[in-house]
């Protein structure tokens, strides 16, 4: 039986899947994935280590030790750098070195250092280079462009509602909603962020831990951000309106978990890039709704806004996700 090749895309696809395994102990450097392939093979892979060094290219090029990679191709989600450091040397400079003949890259590097730099070092060293611009590795570095284009972290919006669309009941209870495994999703998108937040009032009523409970992820807990005019309670940071995300340094990724006025204020701002949606097969009836005002004053405008990317089960729950369409 004749196996059929796998495109570029496919192989970025997969590239972007293991990028995902560095966040957020890459900070403050992106997660990058990288695979060396020859043949249809997988020679070696890498991410993004922690605190940022290696980056992923060093990490697949030490498998090889002082062999060269002729003959393969290396897939990676962001261009090559081609700044020096102190840190390490320019993942480009490595690639010369290692003569792999191809290289495909999902994004080139928006940080001026290195933007398109790197792909030209590699092209003038006669390696072939494509770059692929792809929604997977677009998706994989959604924070680190964020960061770049709108100097403030990526916002995802989680909320957990019944089937009619409320997170309490009347007299604020909450806990809980959705079952164990909706619960469990919910702490492994935690260990991915860098920054969580809840409103002040969620804050007081609930007295959220806000912190990774998956074994062997509990280092991977984000850091906690308090939507509120009040006083910084210990270890927790302060933001007194959604705007002020921006000054939280070398946040890539923000995960806002609520309460009803914290989301809506986030979304009245149009601070909301993606939306995490877990319901419960529940009807609670007169309660507390999800939202508050976000500002709209017509039906027209809440369409068009928001695209499906992703639905499943997790037991008697379903999950859906959305993100935000823009131009």
């Amino acid at each position: 039986m004749t196996q059929t090749a796998i495109s570029d895309a496919e192989w970025m696809a997969a590239t972007a899947r293991l990028a995902s395994r560095a966040y957020p102990l890459c900070r403050p450097n992106p997660g990058v994935g990288a695979i060396l392939v020859k043949n249809g093979r997988v020679i070696s892979r890498g991410i993004t280590q922690v605190g940022g060094r290696p980056h992923a290219e060093a990490i697949a090029l030490q498998t090889l030790g002082n062999a060269s990679a002729e003959g393969m191709t290396m897939y990676v989600t962001l261009e090559p750098c081609a700044h020096a450091s102190p840190r390490g040397p320019a993942c480009s400079d490595l690639l010369v070195a290692a003569k792999p003949d191809r290289i495909v890259i999902g994004q080139l590097d928006p940080d001026p250092r290195t933007n398109g730099a790197g792909a030209q070092r590699l092209r003038k060293a006669g390696i072939e280079v494509l770059v692929l611009d792809d929604e997977a590795s677009r998706a994989s570095l959604a924070g680190f462009l964020t960061r770049h284009r709108l100097g403030r972290p990526f916002v995802t919006l989680k909320l957990a509602t019944s089937m009619d669309g409320q997170i309490a009941m009347t007299d604020g209870t909450s806990q809980w909603i959705t079952g164990e495994k909706a619960r469990a999703h919910v702490h492994a998108h935690r260990a991915r962020h860098d920054c969580i937040l809840v409103g002040g009032a969620t804050w007081r009523e609930d007295k959220p831990r806000l912190d990774v409970r998956l074994p062997g992820l509990e280092d991977r807990s984000p850091e906690r951000v308090l939507l509120t005019r009040g006083i910084a309670p210990d270890g927790v940071r302060i933001i007194n309106k959604p705007s002020q995300i921006s000054s939280l340094e070398g946040a890539q990724t923000l995960y806002v978990e609520g309460g009803a006025a914290a989301a809506a204020s986030f979304l009245a701002e149009d601070l909301i890039d993606e939306i995490h949606l877990y319901r419960a097969p529940i009807i609670i009836g007169e309660g507390r709704s999800a939202l508050g005002d976000i500002g709209l004053e017509a039906l027209s405008e809440a369409h068009g806004r928001w695209k499906l990317t992703e639905t499943r089960q997790l037991g008697s729950d379903s999950f859906t996700s959305y993100v935000r369409i823009r131009s």
